[in-house]
């Protein structure tokens, strides 16, 4: 893994740097997971960061690395929601102010968070890859800093953390279950896992449209996808045509990538809710989804789940809990 942009030394060194300005999230065991599958499941409960998902600790890393004149200038990002509300409250923190560009795919609630936090919001177009144009006007024109969603090494490097934190807690994980969107959180997670423990299986989980990292894997070359309303919103956008940092990593370091249908999802954040009585939005539900669904082709000893956010419109959970098939729907539009 030396010749990968990331490495597991800029996770550790990741780790220190945040330590105190991110939350270290529970590792619990699931008794209901653990019997289904038959090996013991822990989930990692990612989605009691403070900004209720992963996304604080890269957004935090990558802040925290600028220098004080980049900071002064503001940073900007395009987001699917849960980036932006992490580098709207890491830009705060430092005493920086942060534009965050969003597609009008994002949901109502996770934008007014971001607006909630003091950050300039600005709504491009149907996807991500056009709002990402607006970013890179914004660093053109007003010399604004970009800190990427995922395609960065100090954001993969703090997302990694989180991997540090699951073999700490679960020394003999054999199989670790990842959200997987840009790559970020896979591929620094990997990293530290891999960086450990060479033989543990690393997962990448998505929904079945839209799924731009598994689409670039299988052509062997970043592509574009169109991106469509999913129960899993924060999976959404593509992974950048010129993307440096993640698509090599995901391609090295994945063991596998598993594709879910709108009802696993479903399924999924239901199961959270009523066995786990945790509240997690459809992205953060993958890891669940796929043990129900009996996706994996093996299960050879003990699984840690990511649990990676929470934030979800809670009109639209009310709608998945109760089996309202109206909310699945409503995502296909």
């Amino acid at each position: 893994m030396s010749n990968l942009p990331v490495t597991l030394a800029d996770i550790e060194q990741a780790a220190r740097r945040i330590t105190g300005r991110v939350l270290r999230t529970p590792f619990v065991p699931s008794p209901s997971l653990s019997e289904r599958c038959g090996v013991p499941v822990g989930l990692k409960l990612e989605h009691h960061q403070t900004t209720g998902s992963f996304k604080l600790r890269g957004a935090t890393n990558a802040v925290l690395s600028l220098t004080p004149q980049e900071r002064a200038r503001g940073v900007v990002a395009a987001s699917t929601g849960n980036h932006g509300r992490a580098l709207a409250h890491a830009a705060k923190s430092e005493g920086a102010v942060a534009t965050i560009c969003m597609s009008r795919l994002v949901p109502d609630n996770k934008v007014s968070e971001i607006r909630r936090l003091g950050a300039n919001v600005r709504i491009v177009g149907k996807s991500q890859d056009e709002a990402q144009v607006e970013v890179d006007r914004l660093v053109a024109e007003d010399g604004l800093v970009m800190v990427p969603p995922f395609d960065d090494r100090a954001v993969v490097a703090g997302q990694g953390t989180l991997g540090l934190e699951i073999v700490e807690a679960m020394q003999d994980v054999a199989t670790v279950l990842v959200p997987l969107s840009g790559g970020g959180l896979a591929a620094g997670v990997a990293v530290a896992v891999k960086g450990r423990f060479p033989k543990t299986r690393v997962i990448g989980l998505t929904m079945e449209r839209g799924a731009a990292m598994k689409a670039s894997l299988d052509a062997r070359r970043p592509v574009q996808v169109e991106e469509v309303a999913s129960l899993a919103d924060s999976l959404g956008g593509g992974i950048g045509l010129d993307n440096a940092v993640t698509f090599k990593m995901c391609r090295a370091l994945l063991d596998g990538v598993i594709l879910l249908s709108e009802d696993e999802i479903a399924a999924g954040m239901r199961h959270a809710y009523a066995e786990e009585r945790e509240v997690i939005e459809g992205a953060g539900a993958v890891g669940i989804a796929a043990l129900l669904s009996d996706r994996l082709s093996r299960l050879d000893g003990p699984v840690a789940v990511i649990l990676s956010g929470r934030n979800v419109d809670m009109d639209l959970h009310r709608r998945v809990i109760n089996g309202n098939a109206d909310a699945l729907q409503e995502t296909a539009a």
